[in-house]
């Protein structure tokens, strides 16, 4: 598939984006499983055809259907969101390579620890109305300052799944 992705700025259409998050609990015999609500974010493509932006997520907006649950996550023991109220992914580069794949190279920002993330994305869509790319990525929670385990009930990865779709925007 040979894709041309028009330069210029992008923004990402919130209706139509969602971010993901699950993580296996409960000494991995449960999955629990959430979405974030709120995600912005914009980007641009260049003339050599890369492109650059952030993704920002409101780490308050995650539900996991369950207030309880939800609470504590938003609490100092995880995402800590009353000092650090955004989740955030600026990349660097994205560049497509062979077929729909999209190689980007980004900084995650996670309780305003950052860390170098590299991943692979999937172009799904490329009209000259609107872009849509999805992944899905690991994360290593403690690496981020979320380290809280009691009883040993928590670990591994967490596995994060996005689907993002940016329009143009107008000049």
């Amino acid at each position: 598939m040979t894709v041309a992705v028009e330069t210029g700025l992008w923004q990402l259409d919130t209706t139509a984006s969602t971010v993901a998050i699950q993580h296996r609990t409960m000494w991995g015999l449960v999955t629990v499983k959430g979405a974030f609500g709120t995600v912005g974010g914009q980007g641009e493509v260049r003339p050599d055809g890369s492109a650059v932006g952030v993704v920002t997520v409101d780490a308050a907006s995650l539900d996991t259907r369950s207030a309880k649950r939800d609470e504590h996550l938003r609490s100092a023991d995880f995402f800590d969101v009353d000092h650090h109220p955004e989740i955030t992914f600026a990349v660097r580069s994205a560049e497509l390579r062979d077929g729909d794949a999209v190689g980007v190279v980004g900084q995650l920002t996670v309780r305003g620890i950052s860390r170098p993330l590299s991943l692979t994305a999937r172009l799904t869509e490329a009209t000259a109305e609107g872009v849509t790319l999805g992944t899905e990525f690991t994360v290593d929670r403690e690496q981020f300052g979320m380290g809280w385990n009691q009883l040993g009930m928590m670990r591994g990865l967490a596995t994060i799944t996005a689907t993002l779709r940016f329009v143009r925007t107008t000049a």
